[in-house]
């Protein structure tokens, strides 16, 4: 029996609960003040004795140690069956991300097609959040002008943002509340085929997203899960309701892995889509060659 690619991830609140009970749950690796270096090689070289190959998602908001405590156990290990691989999305999104990953997992996908389809996916995920404030959002590369920095000073303040696949923020009407809160957000258009909403709550008291965004992108289903723990420093504050949309089924995410061309490393040799392989980080194709630097004319 296949055994599937271990999907790793960093911290136990970025596992989503499996959608069937076909899907695998994720390998957790634990960070460097939980766990030994000793330990932390025990517990990778375990996952790779039983799945064969290790996809782990390191997102841009772990602390420096814990990146280099992974890239330190790959290079210990001596293994090329252990792809680390850097995704920029919010964390909620990233955990959405995780669970496509562990649907396609016991697909008949090699391990080089799941990794690569790490980069892919990403496309087909909307992930934002109704924040209470935007001072510190710079930092997350959602552009917020001197007007929203002004307003987040407001006590009622709320604002719709979205962080990706575009970056956009929307001030929330608070002169006619409604039922579930402040409306009047212009949100951009929303994904144009069926998803399911994942949604956390914050310190912040809305059912905005739920009431409002989930009927206007025509969702098929809702869910809510705890907020991961990184949420407020990705966001830039504790006030905040987030929200990941995403493609629910394993046949549709087959398909759309399944119809890109399958190229094979020219480095490692496995099996990549896209322009570069998720083990062994070389691209598709090999760079061009230096160009050769002009003869210096020579004086007369």
């Amino acid at each position: 029996m296949r055994v599937p690619t271990a999907i790793a991830v960093t911290s136990a609140d970025l596992v989503l609960p499996a959608p069937d009970r076909h899907t695998p749950g994720a390998a957790l690796l634990h960070p460097p003040e939980q766990l030994d270096l000793e330990g932390a090689l025990a517990e990778t070289g375990a996952l790779l004795e039983r799945h064969g190959h290790l996809v782990a998602l390191v997102p841009p908001w772990l602390p420096r140690s814990t990146v280099q405590r992974l890239h330190t156990v790959r290079a210990i290990l001596e293994t090329d069956r252990i792809a680390l691989l850097g995704i920029d999305l919010p964390p909620l999104g990233t955990a959405l991300l995780a669970r496509q990953l562990r649907q396609l997992s016991v697909c008949d996908f090699s391990p080089g097609i799941i990794a690569s389809a790490a980069r892919l996916l990403p496309h087909y995920i909307y992930a934002g959040a109704l924040l209470g404030s935007v001072a510190k959002l710079d930092r997350v590369r959602v552009p917020v002008g001197l007007g929203a920095h002004a307003r987040s000073w407001s006590p009622s303040a709320q604002f719709a943002v979205m962080a990706h696949p575009k970056p956009h923020l929307a001030k929330l009407s608070t002169g006619s509340q409604g039922a579930h809160g402040p409306r009047g957000a212009v949100l951009p258009a929303g994904p144009e085929f069926a998803t399911h909403l994942t949604f956390a709550r914050g310190q912040l008291a809305s059912d905005w997203v739920t009431a409002e965004l989930a009927p206007a992108w025509q969702v098929q289903g809702v869910l809510e899960n705890p907020l991961p723990a990184s949420s407020p420093g990705w966001w830039g504050t504790p006030k905040l309701v987030e929200f990941a949309a995403g493609i629910p089924d394993l046949s549709v995410l087959y398909q759309l892995v399944a119809s890109v061309r399958r190229e094979e490393c020219r480095w490692c040799g496995l099996e990549l889509i896209g322009d570069r392989c998720g083990f062994c980080a070389a691209p598709l194709t090999a760079p061009p060659p230096p160009t050769p630097a002009r003869t210096a004319r020579s004086r007369p």
